[in-house]
């Protein structure tokens, strides 16, 4: 026996929430990454530093990538229709991996760039390029900090990887402000420090970026939530009045919901009727608990006494 309803078609108002303040958050960096491009764009040229114009490239990105995110999280906001019966939830994990990706191109970029101008003999920086980067440090740190807040509060893979994306902005402009001190204090014969800073810069936001690409293409796989998220929503189900155990449970990732397949062990004796009420009681009290959890679907299986006591002897009850 299986438990679906059309009201389970319905839009999720915990999804709804959750993509407004991810919509609104990412918008946010937006637009101070836009006015940051500007500011290190034209610092790095005036004042003859390579590490922050590539800084400038690595918010330039910072942009193209945001914007992906916010698609993401629109599309993934939609409500289940024929077609996308699960929701479009898998497209926020998608939008996590394509700014996983585009951090290791930017990474790449850098690197090629700043191997060239290593190679090129040029002129140190101006000691105002500093400034900038101070600002630059403050502003980025400050925004990781608060969008990653909300990326963890929504559980949103794309949300988090877009606030690591601008603290890999601050760690490029860290090494950029360290670079051009050194160029600055050691005089001739330094200037290639700050490309320097940028090539190690680059190699710690190509490191960020595998580290958030695979989290984001585990979720996309279907690879199951931590064991904690399995063990509430056993208990869950267990505590329901009839349940005596729970034979299997499968839990799934999409977007902002969870999506859950179990099988209940209840009397064999039960009517068909007395066994439906049970298996939507254990749906009602999984989604009232955790609004996170957008549908339960129940099988029920009967209680075999013989199969109960030799599984509990083994102690390997219904896994």
């Amino acid at each position: 026996m299986s438990v679906d309803s059309p009201e389970s078609l319905k839009s999720n108002p915990v999804v709804e929430l959750k993509s407004g303040t991810g919509l609104r958050t990412t918008l946010i960096g937006i637009i101070v990454s836009f006015f940051l491009v500007l500011i290190k764009g034209a610092a790095g040229i005036l004042g003859n530093s390579y590490a922050l114009i590539a800084d400038a490239i690595e918010s330039l990105s910072d942009i193209f990538t945001s914007t992906i995110v916010l698609v993401g999280i629109r599309f993934a906001s939609k409500p289940r229709d024929k077609t996308h019966p699960y929701g479009h939830g898998k497209a926020e994990p998608l939008a996590g991996m394509f700014v996983g990706l585009m951090l290791l191109g930017a990474g790449i970029l850098i690197i090629i760039q700043s191997l060239q101008e290593i190679l090129t003999p040029h002129h140190a920086p101006e000691p105002f390029t500093l400034i900038v980067l101070v600002a630059v440090v403050a502003v980025k740190e400050f925004l990781f900090r608060k969008i990653i807040v909300v990326g963890k509060g929504l559980e949103s893979t794309a949300v988090t990887n877009d606030a690591w994306h601008h603290r890999s902005d601050a760690i490029t402009s860290a090494a950029a402000f360290i670079g051009i001190s050194i160029a600055l204090i050691g005089g001739a014969g330094y200037e290639e420090a700050d490309d320097y800073a940028a090539l190690f810069a680059s190699a710690v936001i190509m490191y960020n970026a595998i580290a958030l690409f695979m989290p984001a293409l585990k979720e996309v796989l279907d690879t199951a939530p931590p064991d904690s998220v399995h063990d509430e929503v056993r208990q869950l189900a267990r505590s329901v009045e009839g349940v005596k155990d729970i034979e299997k449970c499968f839990v799934r990732k999409m977007g902002f919901e969870y999506f859950v397949d179990m099988h209940a062990i209840v009397d064999g004796r039960l009517t068909v009727t007395e066994g439906h009420r049970i298996a939507h009681a254990i749906k009602d009290k999984i989604r009232d608990k955790k609004p996170s959890i957008s549908d339960v679907l129940v099988h029920i299986e009967p209680f075999e006494p013989e199969i109960f006591e030799k599984k509990s002897g083994e102690g390997n009850l219904f896994l």
